[in-house]
């Protein structure tokens, strides 16, 4: 763990994560409803961690997209956090982005474990991904020297992929022999394998994202900014973790300005002044100085005003006026629920951030028996531990 934080700071950290994965369980039911009338409706003033169903979608402008989850099934975003998650915790600690792309695509891809609505980042990201080392392929094939027939160069593909997509630098060489030599012992058609691995390996691009400004840029960083927590590298990495799904300078912006205001809660902050920090440095300071405004909680109002959609540009200013008026972690995800739209992104900046300030019971922190309804509470629960205790 790269972290600077104090150890003081652990247990906060530690229910700052767990508050994302809850608030993105607490409002799957009724995530891109936009109809905050017919969430009333459905959901009352207990509107969390309701089974998603198509009925609550009729009668109110939404998008029902989460058909088979349960109650207490995260969304893709949570998905997608998992993922960066496992990254992190498989590279001791840090950000490889490497390893994150190859999880990535593994995870969400063709064979994949992932059983759900699949976002537009993901989906073009999962094609750049193809194209990506498409592309780097036919650069190796058209650099080598070696004699090879058409069949020899698609046996030899065939035989560096695998590796190519899990492993780097100095560790292909001889895993890639190995695996050819079961095919063809001539120690040159053995070193043209090696120099078409190590040559996609060196064309395999890091910023392999889509065109996208949307709330999967900013949904991930929780863990991230856990391993990099006062860390002069945080904007550096939250760069090239986003521009592995987002690769869009308006997109970077907006992470860089959520990654600060977690950075600056896990270190203990008050809410006000790493709102303000955050502020100063935003993309757009105008809507979030709006955001601030008023003396009440009215998310509604607020979805209203900003809009309720996946673009960050309407997000950061309703998550602003929910963290800036919201007395307790409850009463945040109810409202961000109540907002109605894309809760289940604005959940994943919303839930870490309370739950740093809050933690976890009492009056104003998770409730624990919202803890034991998240759907392998127990697993995540572990990695979270892992993540933030480990050096």
């Amino acid at each position: 763990m790269t972290s600077n934080v104090s150890i003081e700071r652990k247990p906060a950290i530690i229910a700052a994560l767990a508050g994302g994965w809850v608030a993105d369980a607490a409002s799957l039911g009724l995530h891109w409803l936009y109809d905050s009338q017919r969430i009333h409706e459905v959901g009352g003033q207990s509107p969390e961690f309701l089974a998603p169903k198509a009925d609550y979608f009729k009668g109110g402008f939404g998008y029902f997209a989460h058909g088979g989850k349960q109650s207490g099934d995260i969304s893709h975003y949570g998905a997608a956090t998992g993922v960066l998650t496992d990254s992190i915790l498989a590279s001791d600690g840090q950000l490889d982005i490497r390893d994150y792309q190859r999880r990535f695509r593994a995870f969400f891809g063709p064979g994949g474990h992932w059983q759900g609505y699949i976002d537009n980042p993901t989906r073009v990201t999962l094609n750049n991904l193809n194209t990506i080392e498409q592309n780097a392929i036919e650069q190796a094939q058209s650099g080598t020297t070696a004699k090879l027939t058409e069949k020899q160069k698609r046996i030899l593909v065939q035989k560096v992929l695998p590796y190519t997509r899990r492993l780097s630098g100095d560790q292909l060489a001889d895993p890639v022999r190995k695996a050819i030599s079961l095919t063809y012992q001539e120690p040159e058609i053995q070193e043209a394998g090696v120099y078409l691995a190590e040559t996609i390996d060196r064309h395999l691009l890091p910023e392999s994202g889509a065109d996208d400004m949307q709330l999967p840029a900013v949904s991930k960083l929780p863990p991230l900014v856990a391993s990099y927590c006062g860390n002069d590298r945080l904007m550096e990495v939250t760069e090239a973790a986003v521009r592995v799904t987002n690769h869009n300078d308006e997109a970077v912006a907006w992470a860089k300005s959520a990654a600060t205001l977690l950075d600056q809660l896990f270190q203990g902050k008050p809410m006000s002044a790493a709102l303000e920090t955050v502020k100063a440095e935003a993309p757009d300071r105008e809507s979030l100085d709006n955001a601030l405004s008023g003396s009440s909680l009215d998310a509604v109002k607020a979805g209203d005003n900003f809009g309720r959609t996946c673009y960050l540009h309407e997000a950061m200013p309703v998550i602003f006026h929910i963290l800036s008026h919201a007395t307790s972690y409850t009463e945040a995800v109810r409202a961000n629920i109540h907002c109605g739209g894309d809760s289940c992104g604005r959940a994943w900046i919303i839930g870490p951030a309370m739950a740093a300030l809050h933690g976890v019971g009492g009056e104003r922190g998770i409730p624990l028996s919202w803890l034991a309804r998240v759907t392998d509470a127990a697993d995540i629960l572990t990695d979270i531990e892992r993540l933030v205790n480990s050096r």
